[in-house]
């Protein structure tokens, strides 16, 4: 039974919304008076916000957006879908997470990155905004503090992160005149099941014991800084999406403002220094160092 009684006045698409922030963003919009197309490529897990809200609320739709093909597809959709031809709000949330040393980072790899937090959300934006211009509209794009700090094991996702940071600044600053207001959410620590799983490549420079354990403490630095629930996050971006405001940059989630001021106020060879402490780099450092001497040695 749907938990809203009247007709929402308001349109939302949101991908990656079978999980996570995406998930929670929806359900917060569905309680703000929206109807939203909940995208992502598995249908199933957004079944149970239609039965929440109802199926004229929350309709999931299929879309890989890593695949140009569907998002044409989805446009088409759109456009015999929506009322007056007008969207209010796009929220590019879909991600792939990508935890490698940069020497690591197959093709393959580098490619599927890109094709979804980069490729993906420009052609989203390409096909959809025609739509939001009509409505006079919301663009959001979750970003990262990976695209502000390159974390250590995470060059490759903090480029494709640093890439939509620049394509949403420059999205903001050309569809201003439209009436279209983009938000780029610089993302700190959110819980969520994004963490990449795979393991470190048996032919990685990294593998031995202390590559290993720095590789591993990369893995698992969401969860092991408290990081803000998914539900808390998505209603503070919900608010900047209600809200008039018009920054480009908001910045949300654990440690989000805290490594902000560190970003402006701190040198990065310090900063430096404090990451490969914090990732067990200096450790790495050490045991390369003592081999090297017994190498000599020897």
């Amino acid at each position: 039974m749907s938990q809203l009684q009247s007709q929402p006045k308001k349109i939302a698409v949101v991908t990656g919304a079978s999980g996570g922030i995406g998930y929670e963003v929806t359900k917060e919009l569905a309680r703000n008076g929206y109807m939203v197309y909940a995208c992502a490529r598995r249908l199933e897990p957004m079944e149970q916000l239609s039965l929440q809200f109802g199926s004229d609320i929350v309709k999931p739709y299929k879309l890989d957006i890593s695949q140009p093909e569907e998002i044409v597809t989805f446009a088409g959709f759109l456009r015999n879908t929506l009322p007056d031809g007008k969207l209010d709000l796009l929220y590019n949330n879909a991600g792939q997470s990508c935890t490698f040393a940069a020497m690591d980072a197959t093709d393959a790899v580098v490619e599927q990155c890109f094709k979804v937090n980069v490729f993906g959300h420009i052609n989203m934006c390409r096909e959809l905004t025609k739509f939001l211009v009509n409505g006079k509209g919301t663009i959001v794009f979750t970003g990262s503090l990976a695209g502000v700090i390159s974390f250590p094991f995470g060059s490759i996702y903090s480029a494709s992160k640093a890439a939509i940071h620049q394509y949403a600044r420059g999205l903001h600053l050309e569809l201003k005149p439209f009436g279209v207001r983009v938000i780029n959410a610089i993302t700190g620590g959110v819980a969520t099941d994004i963490q990449d799983k795979r393991p470190l490549p048996e032919t990685s420079i990294y593998n031995f014991p202390e590559g290993r354990a720095a590789f591993d403490s990369r893995k698992t630095m969401a969860k092991d800084n408290k990081p803000m629930s998914a539900e808390a996050y998505a209603k503070q971006l919900v608010g900047d999406i209600l809200s008039r405001k018009d920054p480009v940059d908001v910045y949300r989630g654990a440690w989000a403002n805290i490594m902000r001021l560190v970003v402006l106020f701190v040198p990065y060879w310090l900063l430096e220094k404090g990451l490969s402490k914090k990732f067990k780099l200096d450790k790495v450092n050490n045991a390369l160092k003592l081999k090297q001497r017994k190498s000599k040695d020897d």
